[in-house]
């Protein structure tokens, strides 16, 4: 099942994907797209809904960050070997974490925005993980049971902030509009494996990134039960899991995003982003 959140920001509504790839709103059926519609339980009820019955969205609205109430944003840092060889950077031995603001998260089709005075603003497409039951000291073997989907995720990063002012991951991970999301939340049932999904990434139609999650150095499963050792994940929490080689700052010479570049991304499975990039 693909949940979307369709309209103007702010004022998004609940929406599916049918099997035909038609926007269905389900605004008769909830709210909106929550950590509380995450569980296993209202998962399944809306499975079980005949999509076909459910009003069609015309048009082609907006598509919003496809899930509301997010608590944090969790990042795994230098998970594919090759990523951790362009940036000169070791091989971790176990995951490196970090956090990235919530108010980062846009929409997949939104604007991208360069902060103000940026030169450095890199592109990382990545695989999201969104929790849907409490993980708290859960073991690998049941880490899984843990997460409602998945879905595209792109950490921008300015990596001067993130280098050079104090050595701060998050600070350089943090501006608005560098957590883009979507296009939609894809329910766990329908990736067979996470570990095998292709992901890339261009820009101006130029392929930067191509990787497949089979080559991170820690899995999902892994990564979810690592971090419920030292943090209480909670339904809606999203864990972007990092990134394969190609990001601009490990070329030669290095190559940043501009005003007026256009990004693409896109994972197996989860759709794909489509994004312009602006000066504030």
């Amino acid at each position: 099942m693909k949940l979307v959140r369709y309209g103007q920001k702010g004022a998004e509504k609940p929406g599916v994907i049918d099997a035909d790839g038609v926007l269905r709103d389900l605004s008769h059926e909830l709210n909106d797209i929550t950590p509380d519609c995450l569980g296993s339980d209202r998962l399944a009820a809306l499975q079980a809904l005949d999509k076909t019955e459910l009003p069609e969205v015309t048009g082609k609205p907006r598509l919003g960050v496809p899930l509301d109430g997010i608590g944090k944003i969790v990042c795994i840092g230098l998970n594919y070997r090759d990523h951790a060889k362009e940036v000169g950077a070791e091989i971790p031995s176990e995951p490196i974490i970090f956090m990235k603001a919530t108010t980062a998260l846009t929409g997949p089709f939104d604007d991208i925005k360069l902060p103000r005075g940026s030169k450095h603003t890199d592109w990382e497409v990545e695989l999201a993980v969104v929790i849907g039951k409490t993980a708290q000291y859960v073991s690998e073997d049941d880490a899984m049971d843990h997460v409602a989907g998945y879905a595209g995720f792109i950490d921008l990063s300015e990596r001067e902030y993130q280098n050079k002012r104090g050595g701060q991951w998050t600070k350089g991970k943090s501006c608005d509009t560098f957590g883009p999301l979507g296009p939609w939340l894809v329910t766990r049932d329908e990736i067979l494996d996470p570990q095998r999904l292709s992901l890339w990434l261009e820009v101006d139609g130029r392929r930067k990134q191509f990787g497949n999650t089979e080559l991170m150095i820690f899995g999902v499963a892994q990564i979810v039960s690592y971090l419920s050792q030292f943090m209480t994940l909670a339904p809606g929490d999203v864990i972007a899991t990092g990134t394969p080689p190609g990001v601009g700052h490990g070329m030669e010479p290095s190559e940043y995003l501009r005003a007026g570049n256009r990004l693409e991304s896109g994972v197996d499975g989860l759709g794909a982003q489509n994004h312009f990039v602006v000066s504030v």
